[in-house]
């Protein structure tokens, strides 16, 4: 039996640090060395899929868990 826990917290955490590094990069939030930078606004999204992909790899998990019950 899997645990979704070590998919879904890193995927809560990548995404919320992919959706700051983006806004940083688009200079949507402002005050930081990475604000309007074009590599942030490219990293970003990348990450942010990452965070995503893996939080979906933990429902999957959940779901499966709970056909089997």
């Amino acid at each position: 039996m899997k645990r979704i826990w070590p998919f879904l917290v890193p995927g809560v955490i990548l995404t919320g640090v992919g959706l700051v590094w983006t806004l940083q990069g688009l200079d949507v939030l402002r005050g930081s060395v990475m604000s309007g930078s074009s590599l942030w606004a490219t990293v970003g999204p990348i990450v942010l899929v990452v965070g995503l992909v893996l939080i979906g790899i933990a429902i999957a998990i959940a779901r499966r868990r709970r056909r089997t019950r």
